[in-house]
């Protein structure tokens, strides 16, 4: 295993996922990782959506390789404005819904105001409603309650909220002494904090490999094409987002997850298998699954007519989707899979 440097691995963790970033709004968070990106030294460039390339030139640009990881997230974004002055809420993504009630949650306006709130159940008050512990949380039944003085609607149009308003929810990050980080959001941003290892590792120790490598950072993953268009010079695509785990999967918070195929079908089956002889050979902890209900930015990819063949890996999250789990060495095995197949390549 590769020695990786986790004072810089959490704490890049830390501050990108402080970083509002629900899918549409991630200016800021791009912002942020290009910053770091130019500090290590490299160059960066986006494309019309909003993705951040960084390029890594190799010694024989013949063939280019991708990494990407997603930097947007889940959210909710402002459906209408009730008449008693809470907010009706659509999902940006697909949020386990129930897990957001009693959020804390900010309103980011078109004009750059940011109110804090919280999201709850109408059905509220166990004082009150007979089915506050039945009611199903849904997109119909969860609302923003605003921390302002607003009785009406016209209150809340008043501080320049509207219909469309993005609606960001507190990730609530620590850092456990036994190794673990939970959040919200480490899909995908704790696979974006390993990518920036990766790019620290390379930096920290000149290294330079044989192809082309471009770091994709991409802005629309959740709601299905973040990497829908690549380079025309991208030939291969390694995709790092979160491993899945629950019933009968293998991965678990520890491991680095190898996906054989999602709901987009197979991945590459040499990739594949060069990737499961690496964590082998490097004594990785790591695990091969199949996740039915997932696609990532090479499904995409794919999708988007790219002539490409791809892998995907990823540390292993547990809860996905909801407030999320993993742990250290999941995190160390997932960047050095990704050293350790750059390596083989050189």
């Amino acid at each position: 295993m590769f020695e990786i440097n986790e004072s810089y691995l959490f704490d890049f963790a830390k501050k990108l996922l402080s970083i509002d970033s629900p899918s549409g709004y991630t200016m800021h968070a791009i912002h942020f990782m290009e910053e770091e990106a130019k500090s290590l030294g490299y160059t960066c460039e986006h494309n019309a959506k909003g993705n951040l390339l960084i390029r890594v030139p190799g010694y024989d640009s013949t063939h280019t390789l991708a990494l990407s990881a997603h930097c947007d997230t889940l959210g909710l974004m402002v459906r209408s404005i009730k008449e008693n002055g809470t907010l009706a809420v659509t999902p940006i993504g697909s949020p386990t819904l129930p897990t957001l009630d009693s959020e804390y949650c900010r309103v980011l306006t078109r004009d750059g105001k940011v109110y804090t709130g919280t999201i709850l159940c109408k059905a509220a008050a166990k004082h009150v409603h007979p089915d506050a512990s039945t009611l199903t949380r849904d997109a119909d039944t969860l609302e923003v309650r605003i921390d302002e003085v607003v009785k009406t609607k016209a209150d809340v149009e008043n501080l320049g909220i509207q219909n469309g308003d993005y609606i960001a929810i507190d990730p609530k990050t620590v850092i456990t002494k036994s190794g673990f980080i939970k959040s919200r959001f480490l899909d995908d941003k704790i696979s974006c904090s390993c990518l920036f290892s990766v790019l620290h590792y390379i930096k920290e120790n000149n290294l330079r490999f044989k192809n082309d490598l471009l770091f994709v950072f991409s802005t629309f993953e959740e709601v299905g094409h973040g990497a829908s268009s690549m380079p025309s010079d991208v030939d291969t695509m390694l995709a790092v987002d979160m491993g899945c785990i629950g019933l009968d999967l293998a991965c678990s918070e520890y491991d680095v997850s190898i996906c054989a195929k999602d709901s987009s079908g197979p991945y590459d089956y040499a990739m594949t298998s060069t990737l499961i002889s690496l964590a082998k050979d490097n004594q990785l902890n790591y695990a091969v699954d199949i996740y039915p209900m997932y696609g990532s930015d090479v499904s995409a990819a794919l999708k988007g007519g790219n002539d490409i063949k791809g892998a995907l890996i990823g540390p292993g999250v547990h809860a996905s989707h909801g407030m999320e789990r993993t742990h250290i060495s999941a995190l160390k095995s997932t960047i050095s899979l990704v050293l350790a197949y750059l390596s083989a390549n050189k």
